[in-house]
């Protein structure tokens, strides 16, 4: 390969390099601005039938749900979301909640929390002495609203909602 050709192919990779980073960075900004509007979005619909598929989404995720609070409040149980290690075990847990906002119109909130554990090992014999939470332990963590999945709830409880956010966001590039 001549110098000429080498630095064209190189010059070439290079664009489709930085094609390829931009085109990235749209995505996310898109996913972004989808879940941003995901978590202001109320329902036409009363609470009481959005609440089934909130829970059924959350379900399907893994998590069971522990008892309805108050009204459409519901907490689930802790879920592994790691492999069991030595470094640290994962966990996580969902608060899940409906709002009434007017007649006929609801909003529903996802808030995640996050916790890990590790083992301390023993330095005599390698074997696990007491169980110790982690950095971000139980205690520690704090709830965080997850537009991820209540972009998901969004898309199976309004669909026509969800496709008009869809080509708001394609507007964003």
């Amino acid at each position: 390969m001549n110098p000429s050709k080498s630095s064209r192919a190189s010059a070439l990779l290079v664009v489709s390099v930085l094609a390829l980073a931009f085109s990235g960075c749209a995505a996310r900004r898109q996913q972004s601005y989808l879940e941003d509007k995901a978590m202001g979005h109320i329902y036409r619909k009363p609470i009481a039938e959005v609440w089934p598929a909130a829970l059924a989404l959350i379900k399907e995720k893994g998590f069971s749900v522990t008892n309805t609070q108050t009204g459409f409040e519901t907490t689930t149980e802790w879920l592994m979301t790691s492999a069991p290690s030595s470094l640290g075990t994962s966990y996580a847990r969902y608060l899940v909640r409906g709002y009434e906002r007017g007649p006929g119109q609801c909003a529903v909130e996802y808030r995640r929390q996050d916790r890990s554990e590790s083992r301390a090992a023993d330095s005599t014999d390698g074997r696990a002495n007491e169980q110790r939470e982690g950095v971000n332990g139980a205690g520690a963590s704090q709830m965080r609203r997850d537009s991820e999945l209540e972009w998901e709830l969004l898309q199976k409880v309004d669909p026509e909602a969800a496709a008009a956010l869809k080509a708001e966001a394609k507007k964003i590039e």
